[in-house]
């Protein structure tokens, strides 16, 4: 999981990148870069270790010259944490130049190295599979190429080539130098990406996509729609508009974890508002809760803040309990389930929250979170509740046990870690130290999600074990264990 974003204006767009980004922290804290191009295909690249406050300085920003720009805000999953190196854009200087940024993972790595330096002849420096990603689509670019000029069927012929050769998930925005800016998707459109469009006050459109709706409305731009499966979509330096379906049989189905945890509440994705798919969750949840809990054992309903408040607040509703705020949080901490390391996510933990004795003692709690991957979190916050008086707690989840890795860009590649894989409910609620335990039922999510949406399906492989591209073997999962451990 990643946050990208890509402008092309009629003014400088360095400092509304910045901008876009702050509001993306919440998809990665790893590191952050930012690219933007002159008129004349000069490049500006700023890109550093930490979150987008602590990344850039004043003389960054007076760098990052041009019209025309993107960024990004980084969560490892493939390649590593601590390498500066790794922080995207990645650059390639063939053909034209490009800078690229790319939120997902790729699921064929290994074939896609082996392909760059045997048959492509491409050098890569680095683990990242952005860097493949870029090399990929430069090498297509390169083979569509028959005179000096590029147009955009040219671009969207070079897509279509990448979409035959890579597997796995990616939502990429892409700077060619001196002719626009490139943005797709990957044909299941797993990773979310929006475009928006607002009249620039010198005359013209200026455009815009991004991971998240709420960019484009803090922005000011008006949300032109979602960028469909397999589509890649054009902006020349003229600020005109092209598009074009680049996948053989595209067929969207986003991520279910993006409207379980991901994602801002106050985004909306693929016609689903986030905030209204919780509540949904909530009101489920509140049924399976009833039927696994004994009459009478709860007094008090609260929040894992944040992410977890809307469904809380339905949970209490729906039950007829009372509804209290017993977590304070530190809002300058980051997210502890993207954090990485397990140690550093546990002491995180404490750091992040604080139990307020006056709300706990002498209840019957239920805590409400969002979901439970490892477990790390869980158990301390559980273990906050009783140090701070409470009778008894009651955990629920307001999405179902994480018991597969997820390998389209979420950092859960190892079966082991996963506190749900391999062990039944009252055996987690032990590992947890809970009294009970729920979890939202898999159907039951899914529901919540598509309700009243066009959506059909989802990619709900981490709690069902189905991969929707349908290139995802067991030895590829044992591979992924392996490198991740070695």
């Amino acid at each position: 999981m990643c946050g990208i974003v890509g402008m092309v204006g009629r003014g400088p767009v360095n400092q509304e990148i910045y901008d876009a980004l702050l509001l993306l922290q919440h998809r990665g804290q790893d590191s952050t870069g930012i690219a933007t191009a002159e008129s004349n295909g000069t490049f500006h690249i700023a890109k550093a270790k930490g979150q987008v406050r602590e990344a850039f300085r004043t003389r960054d920003m007076r760098a990052l010259l041009g019209e025309i720009g993107l960024g990004h805000v980084r969560y490892a999953t493939q390649g590593t944490a601590a390498n500066e190196q790794e922080a995207q854009p990645f650059y390639v200087n063939a053909p034209y130049g490009i800078v690229l940024v790319h939120n997902g993972n790729l699921t064929n790595t290994r074939e896609l190295t082996d392909e760059l330096f045997h048959t492509d002849r491409r050098h890569l420096n680095t683990t990242s599979d952005t860097e493949l990603l870029v090399n990929v689509l430069a090498n297509e670019l390169q083979s569509q190429i028959s005179g000096l000029e590029l147009d955009p069927e040219q671009v969207f012929e070079a897509v279509a080539r990448v979409h035959d050769r890579v597997e796995g998930s990616y939502a990429a925005i892409a700077l060619i130098a001196g002719y626009g800016l490139l943005a797709f998707r990957d044909p299941f459109g797993i990773r979310p990406l929006i475009l928006g469009t607002r009249h620039a006050p010198e005359g013209g459109y200026e455009w815009t996509v991004a991971s998240e709706s709420l960019v484009l409305e803090n922005a000011g731009f008006d949300i032109v729609r979602d960028v469909m499966p397999g589509e890649a979509v054009f902006i020349d330096l003229d600020g005109h508009l092209h598009t074009k379906q680049c996948a053989k049989n595209p067929m969207l189905v986003p991520c279910s974890f993006e409207y379980v945890y991901l994602a801002r509440p106050d985004s909306e994705m693929n016609g689903v508002s986030v905030y209204e798919a919780r509540l949904r969750m909530g009101e489920r949840l509140a049924d399976t809760i009833a039927k696994y809990t004994p009459e009478g054992s709860i007094d008090v309903v609260m929040p894992i803040p944040d992410s977890s408040r809307p469904a809380a607040m339905q949970v209490a509703r729906k039950l007829g309990l009372e509804y209290r705020e017993g977590f304070y949080k530190n809002r300058y901490v980051g997210r502890t389930f993207i954090m990485p390391g397990q140690a550093v996510r546990k002491k995180s933990v404490r750091q992040k929250l604080n139990a307020m004795s006056s709300e706990f003692k002498g209840k019957n709690v239920l805590l409400i979170d969002d979901s439970i991957v490892r477990g790390t979190t869980s158990k301390e916050i559980i273990q906050m509740a009783r140090d701070a008086g409470a009778k008894s707690v009651t955990f629920a989840s307001a999405a179902p046990p994480v018991r597969y890795p997820h390998v389209y860009g979420i950092n859960m590649p190892s079966r082991h870690e996963l506190v749900a894989h391999g062990r039944t409910i009252p055996e987690i609620a032990a590992e947890l130290g809970a009294d009970y335990l729920v979890y939202q039922e898999v159907a039951d999510l899914k529901a919540a999600i598509l309700e009243g949406s066009d959506l059909d399906d989802l990619d709900m492989s981490c709690f069902d074990g189905r991969y929707i591209t349908g290139t995802v073997s067991e030895e590829y999962l044992a591979w992924v264990e392996g490198s991740q451990e070695s």
